[in-house]
């Protein structure tokens, strides 16, 4: 697995990083969307401190990955429902 080194600049400090060549892409993309976030939220939100921000940024991204873990768990539960009920309409059409 190829390894490279990379930087990343979040408010206003440059974090080096060593990281697989398959993530580079996906940690480019995290560090400019939080850069976005917290423009918006100086912007927007009379945010002053970029301590402040950044911890608006990981409220943010926090209950956005709390939302799609747990759509992602009513997805599997509704999804193996459903195959339990095929399997039993199955299991009757084959009596």
């Amino acid at each position: 697995m190829e390894v490279r080194r990379i930087t990343i600049n979040i408010a206003g400090r440059v974090y080096p990083l060593n990281v697989p060549a398959a993530e580079e892409e996906t940690l480019r993309k995290v560090g400019k969307q939080i850069e976005n976030m917290i423009k918006d939220f100086e912007q927007n939100f009379d945010v002053r401190d970029k301590q402040d921000a950044l911890a608006m940024c990981a409220l943010k991204l926090g209950t956005n990955a709390e939302v799609v873990s747990l759509n992602y768990e009513k997805n599997i539960n509704s999804t193996n429902e459903r195959l339990a009920k095929i399997n039993q309409t199955l299991n009757e059409i084959g009596k």
